[in-house]
Parts: C-alpha cells; structure tokens; sequence
C-alpha cells in the first residue's frame, strides 16, 4: 500500500487541479488493476461501517487546537552568471514539479496607442508556440504528458510556468525555457489573438457588473490611465507582428525575472537543468527590473466626487460602485484597514446585517480597502439592488461606512474580524506552492520578506481606537464617487436625491 497511496493523492490532486483527462487516465493505468481493485475495497468496506452515535453539541461548545505556527520552508536561492534570480523549493509529497518565471513588465508599459499589446504578446508566446516547438507539436507533447505550460501578462508583471510529472520534468523544461526565450510569434496567431479581443469588445456591454467595474476605474483612474484604459477596436488595429516581437524584447531577458521552481526534484540537478536550458541565454545590458515604476506617472483621483449613470433600459436591477482612492499595501494602516473590512463585510459584518438582512436592500453588498503593492488601489462599496432600491440602498450603505467613521465598534466585533483576518493568515501558506509564490513576490516589489509576518502581528495588536482611527482617516465621505449602471426610469427615488443639488452625469458606452 505504501507504493499506492501518493499516486492516490496525486490522483486526487490532479482531479481538483482539473487535469484529470485521457491521457492522465492513461497514465494511472500504469500501475494496474491491483492498485485499483485495493482502492475499490476500502471505499466499500468504509462505507458498511454504521454511523458513530454522536450527541449533537451546540457549535459554541466545538473545541479547537491552537492554529499551527506559520514557518517558511528552507529553500534554495542563488543566481545565474547572466543575471537569472532562481528560486528552488524541494516538496516530495506528490511526483510533481512546478514553476514560474516573473518578468519585470506589463500592460501598463504598452504604449497608449497600442492598448492590448502586452496581452497579445503573453498570449501568443505560447499558443503560437516556440522557434524549435511548433504548436501543435508542442500541444500534442504536453497533452501526451498531462503537463502544461502558459504565459501571460497582467498589469504589473508577465508570466510564463509550467507543470509536469517528476519523470517528465527534461523534456517539459526543455519546451518551457524555448517558449520562454524563443517564441515564435507567428502571424496567423496574433491576428488570431487580435480578433478574439475584438469578439471580447464586441460583448462586453452584455454584463451589467463588467460595466460597473470598467466603468469605475475611469473615473477613479481616469481614461487614459494604465490603469483604467481598455482594449478598443483601434488599438488592436495599430498592433502587428513587429509590434509584438519588440514589445517582448524589450523585456524579456535573464536579468530581468524571477524564476520559482517547487516540487519533487533535487536542487542540485535541478540547477544543472535551469543553467543548461537559460545559463547561455545573454543578459540585456539595460535590465529595467524595479526601475522601471519609476517612470510610472502618479496617480490621482481623476473624478473628485459625484453621481454618476450607465441607462440600461432592459435591466431589471442596479449594480452599484461606489468609492475613492486608496492607498499601497505598505502603508502603516494596512493591518487595521484588513480588520476594518471584516467588521463591514462577511455574514456576520454590518453591511450584510443590515443592508441585506434587517432593510432587504440588497442581493449583496460589500465594503473595501483594496490596495496595491506599487500603485494605489481602491475603496470601493457597492452590491447589487433592485431598481426600485437603488436610492435607498446607496444611503444605507453610506450610512454604514459614516457610523464606523464616527462610532467606535464593539469589542465582539473586533474579536470576530481579528479572528478572522488572522485564520485567513494561515491559507496564505497552505501550500508551498503559495509560500514559494509569496517569497517570489515581496522580492519583485521589493517588499521585505517578514511583511507578512509584522501585518500578521499588526492585525494581533489592533484595537477599537484603530480602527475608528482608520476609518476617520482614510475613508473620505466627501471624495466618494457613485456609479450605478441601471434601467433609469425605474430607479424611484431618481438618482439626483443622491446627490443632492448635483447633477447626475449620464455615461454613454459603445462597443
């Protein structure tokens, strides 16, 4: 049973991981009929054990063990001649290697006539395939395996990682760092690329949340903000397959990423591996790494306030946002901002209680301090209504966020979010996976690496008088700004008892 029971786990695993298809099936066949016929006998031999007689206990009365230490597991760090920063976690549980490279990039970076760029360039650096690896080459190979390899570019950083099994772990390698250096960027993929995000723009008017959220950020952010700014029809049009090629090399390059391995290997094979697949790969000799937030113009609260309207005749509800500005996550008030939250969100916080409980205004409601880790991020509040509970539902929440401003909360309150903020705590290292991924990413923004751990000690020691002081503090009832998307007519109170003697400004969206 001792040879059965990883491959059970990894089974189980995989199955979750939603990598459970035929060629995986293929694979657990391997170890034969035995392994599965023993499986078969303890599932029904359990289930022909009758029931444990056991007297019901109010859950008040549930006792539990003291959560477990937080400990970061050694792991190995060194870096390559050419500049590469490795990263290298030994976890034998399951026959399984994973990795991530994470480059110092962005859509952010992509120039403002050419919105989309990066996206196409994280997305076609590996469904075009690679310089060696043809697509479908490559896809028949991982797919034969059960392994995957993906790139991706996100607002602040790009991607590339892979998965496989330990006896896979050569060859994928070898396919992933072609990706990685040499992607092929066929034309027929980026335009392939560039109609799929024309189809996007084409539907994107089809759910009223999306446009609440994109919506939003225009007027936090402003339109022409990286951080707000959306892929239109023009934009793709400016993008070629030049465009592509440069706009990756631009970036990627060996000093200019963070490379994370984690699973069942030996480090010191493993280094071999990384420095014969990217030892030789030439380093720039401009890497930008952090320096390139530099260059990054300041961000400002575009719309000072103000009530704003997307008319959407044939809805039936309203989606509301509402907010402001925010900060970074290395502000001083971060930890008691997460305390905050929990007081005003979840089923026991006072937005669910009151908005959606006690006044039934809501079908859900929320309240946020979500920041960055190098730009500002957002307060925002908001939920879903129905048309006829708009108004009423934006004053209660309004209401809400003014009495944690200008009342201090109760000592069971604060019991309940520190508890709860602090239980979170522990899902941040559930896996190493997570914990590797967390050391990687206070390096990429240079965050210390015991951040997590002086928030977690912050979160211990807030108290009543720190969060009302937060509250006072960073939630401004005076820069808030309102967007309801809606059906107009059926919004009654109108919207301008919002905002007083304020006009509501209407926002005309297209395709």
């Amino acid at each position: 049973m001792k040879a059965i029971q990883p491959r059970q786990i990894w089974h189980q695993r995989l199955f979750h991981q939603g990598l459970f298809h035929p060629s995986f099936l293929r694979k657990l066949l391997r170890y034969g009929v035995v392994a599965i016929t023993l499986a078969l006998i303890i599932i029904l031999g359990f289930s022909k054990s009758p029931a444990l007689a056991v007297t019901p206990r109010h859950y008040t009365e549930l006792q539990f063990p003291p959560a477990p230490a937080i400990k970061i597991p050694p792991y190995t760090q060194f870096t390559l001649n050419n500049g590469m920063q490795v990263y290298l976690l030994e976890d034998h549980e399951l026959p399984l290697v994973s990795g991530v490279a994470t480059v110092y990039t962005g859509d952010r970076l992509e120039p403002a006539d050419q919105v989309g760029l990066a996206s196409i360039v994280g997305l076609t650096m590996r469904s075009g395939g690679s310089q060696t690896y043809p697509t479908e080459d490559l896809n028949q190979f991982l797919e034969q395996r059960a392994a995957a390899i993906e790139t991706a570019i996100s607002t602040t950083s790009g991607s590339a990682s892979f998965s496989s099994l330990s006896e896979d772990l050569e060859p994928v390698f070898e396919r992933f760092a072609d990706v990685l250096r040499r992607p092929a960027f066929p034309d027929p993929w980026v335009e392939l690329t560039k109609n799929q995000w024309r189809g996007a723009i084409a539907r994107r008017n089809d759910d009223p949340q999306g446009i609440a959220s994109r919506e939003f950020q225009k007027l936090i952010y402003g339109e022409a903000s990286p951080y707000a700014r959306t892929v239109e029809y023009n934009t793709l049009d400016n993008i070629t397959r030049q465009s592509v090629i440069d706009f990756y090399q631009q970036y990627f390059h060996p000093n200019n990423l963070l490379l994370g391995i984690i699973g069942d290997f030996d480090s010191q094979q493993m280094r071999s591996l990384i420095e014969a697949q990217l030892g030789d790969w030439q380093p720039t000799t401009n890497p930008v790494g952090r320096d390139l937030w530099k260059a990054l113009p300041t961000v400002t609260q575009v719309q000072p306030s103000g009530v704003f309207l997307v008319d959407q005749p044939q809805l039936t509800q309203s989606n509301v946002q509402m907010g402001h500005l925010g900060s970074k996550l290395d502000n001083p008030d971060y930890a008691a901002l997460s305390v905050m939250n929990e007081v005003l969100n979840g089923l026991g916080g006072r937005l669910v209680n009151q908005v959606r409980s006690s006044q039934g205004l809501a079908y859900s409601v929320y309240a946020l301090w979500s920041p960055q880790f190098d730009y500002p991020g957002l307060f925002i509040a908001g939920g879903q209504t129905r048309s006829d509970a708009t108004v009423p539902f934006i004053k209660a929440t309004l209401s809400e966020l003014e009495k944690i401003r200008t009342a201090p909360i109760t000592a069971v309150e604060l019991n309940r979010a520190k508890d709860s903020v602090l239980n979170a705590f522990i899902f941040n290292f559930a896996t190493p996976y997570q914990t590797l991924s967390r050391v990687m990413r206070y390096d990429y923004y240079g965050y210390p690496q015991d951040f997590i751990f002086q928030y977690q000690k912050q979160v211990a020691a807030t108290t009543i008088e720190d969060v009302q002081r937060v509250a006072q503090t960073h939630l401004k009832p005076d820069q808030i700004v309102t967007l309801v998307v809606g059906n107009a007519a059926a919004i009654n109170p109108p919207l301008n008892s919002v905002s007083g003697s304020t006009a509501v400004k209407q926002i005309q969206i297209t395709n």
